[in-house]
């Protein structure tokens, strides 16, 4: 493990070592914690940014989308413990 040396301002410093104590973790670990929490939020926020531009190239390139009161059908009974029938996609003009 490599050393970071991070200058923070006293106020932060001081809030941290409160919510550090309450939790029962040093300032240190409570800190390691919070960034690869952030670490993992911003990646998880990429992934999603990612396949959201994929599957925009998807739908301009096929022309075919599901609508939206489908799809929210679907899934609601899909969560209600049915067995729904899929959607069917269907075709689609981008406005102009």
């Amino acid at each position: 493990m490599s050393a970071t040396s991070l200058k923070l301002p006293d106020d932060l410093k001081r809030r941290i070592a409160r919510l550090a104590a309450s939790s029962g973790q040093t300032p240190h670990a409570f800190m390691v914690d919070a960034l690869a929490r952030e670490a993992e939020r911003s990646e998880r926020r990429q992934r999603f940014a990612a396949e959201a531009a994929e599957s925009e190239r998807e739908a301009f390139d096929s022309g075919e989308a599901y609508s939206l009161a489908a799809t929210f059908d679907y899934l609601t009974d899909r969560v209600a413990g049915k067995n729904p029938r899929r959607p069917r996609a269907r075709s689609w003009h981008a406005s102009k």
